[in-house]
């Protein structure tokens, strides 16, 4: 007792420095080692985030994102050639950039999804050398880098370590995004949902905001169910409930329970600690849950968005191993219930990342970026496909 005491007293004086700044003594270097031995083992958490703080080095305000430019481009960093483009060629939606005009192959598979990623492009067409691409507007990377094929160019809005595909600010930052009773054209127009998201964060200050784990959506991946199940076990400390999907027949796909009404991005604002699961790939909700100023807690690293590497785990959110069990939700949400001010602190950074450097002028000049150095690795002359649709 009289140690913990001790290193209250230290930790009071010196909040972070006591720990990591650099001793000069041995008997300093032994003492603060058994003090720091004691933090990891009595709040392990505490420790973890003040660690990455010390790490933690914010991103420019210009260029916030493109290192991951640079990451995904240098799988073809010796150049891009035509075969290349031609072997990856079914992988997506075939774009041309001629002479300052662009043209696509007519048969998109998700046309919305073709006119978002247009509205991203059509702007930068005087800036951009001629070229041609492979958008990809699945849900799913295409370019698995132990497949033995040619390996091409595709763009993709999200990927894993696995796949070589090259990312890009997707098209639901503008229209196409997944559609619900709530947003049945699809979810769209960031700059919007950045206003309207923000404006009810306002309504819910920290203070008021509902001190529960909150969670609405369809069962698309089994891992979501210990947050379900732990909802059902403690509904004081968690709500999450699955809502229907295109693929609901009976209560059995939403967990032998009736599917709950969908709840809008900006009612998630009344609740302190907000989940984000991954959906089919990379989920579409995150980018919106840190606009309420709530603790978002990510579940799973596995799945990248061209942005995730400028949020940094402990820092911006709470991050939740792949396929977590009921005990271990459970205890991270009661930690943070526990320190209520470690959780504000990490939401109002989560949120000021996301204000400050997800604009959606952001996008804009991601795409300009990507656009410009893909176009400077194309080793061949484009020449106009006569079978594509003019657009622009």
């Amino acid at each position: 007792m009289q140690f913990l005491k001790l290193v209250l007293f230290l930790i009071t004086l010196y909040p972070s420095n006591f720990c990591y700044d650099q001793c000069v003594r041995d008997e300093d270097c032994e003492f603060k080692s058994q003090v720091l031995k004691h933090l990891e083992e009595s709040d392990p958490i505490g420790t973890t985030i003040d660690k990455a703080m010390q790490e933690y080095k914010p991103c420019k305000k210009e260029g916030c994102h493109n290192q991951r430019i640079f990451l995904d481009l240098d799988e073809f960093s010796n150049g891009i050639t035509r075969q290349m483009i031609e072997a990856v060629r079914n992988r997506g939606t075939l774009y041309q950039v001629i002479d300052q005009k662009m043209y696509r192959q007519r048969d998109c598979m998700f046309p919305a999804r073709c006119s978002g990623v247009e509205h991203f492009l059509k702007p930068l067409l005087k800036k951009l050398p001629n070229m041609e691409l492979v958008i990809n507007v699945r849900d799913w990377p295409q370019i698995y880098k132990d497949w033995r094929q040619t390996k091409g160019p595709v763009l993709s809005f999200s990927k894993t370590v696995e796949y070589a595909d090259i990312m890009y600010p997707t098209w639901g930052f503008w229209e196409g995004g997944p559609a619900i009773s709530l947003y049945p054209t699809g979810i769209g127009r960031w700059d919007k949902h950045r206003q309207s998201i923000s404006k009810a964060a306002e309504k819910h200050p920290w203070k008021s905001k509902i001190s529960k784990a909150f969670f609405r959506g369809s069962r698309t991946s089994s891992e979501r169910d210990s947050l379900v199940l732990l909802s059902r076990e403690q509904p004081g400390l968690v709500d999450a409930q699955y809502t229907k999907n295109q693929a609901w027949k009976s209560p059995k796909d939403t967990l032998n329970a009736p599917p709950a009404s969908e709840v809008s991005l900006e009612e998630h604002c009344q609740f302190k600690y907000l989940f984000n699961f991954r959906g089919v790939a990379a989920s579409f909700r995150l980018k919106h849950l840190f606009l309420c100023k709530s603790l978002v807690f990510h579940v799973g690293d596995e799945w990248k968005e061209f942005f995730y590497d400028s949020l940094k785990p402990w820092v911006h959110y709470v991050p939740v191993k792949s396929d977590p069990s009921i005990d271990e939700l459970r205890s991270l949400i009661q930690y943070f219930s526990e320190h209520d001010y470690l959780a504000e602190e990490i939401a109002n950074r989560g949120f000021e990342q996301i204000w400050n450097h997800l604009r959606l002028e952001d996008c804009e000049q991601y795409w300009e970026n990507l656009l410009t150095s893909y176009g400077k690795l194309l080793k061949y002359n484009v020449t106009l496909d006569q079978t594509l649709l003019k657009i622009s």
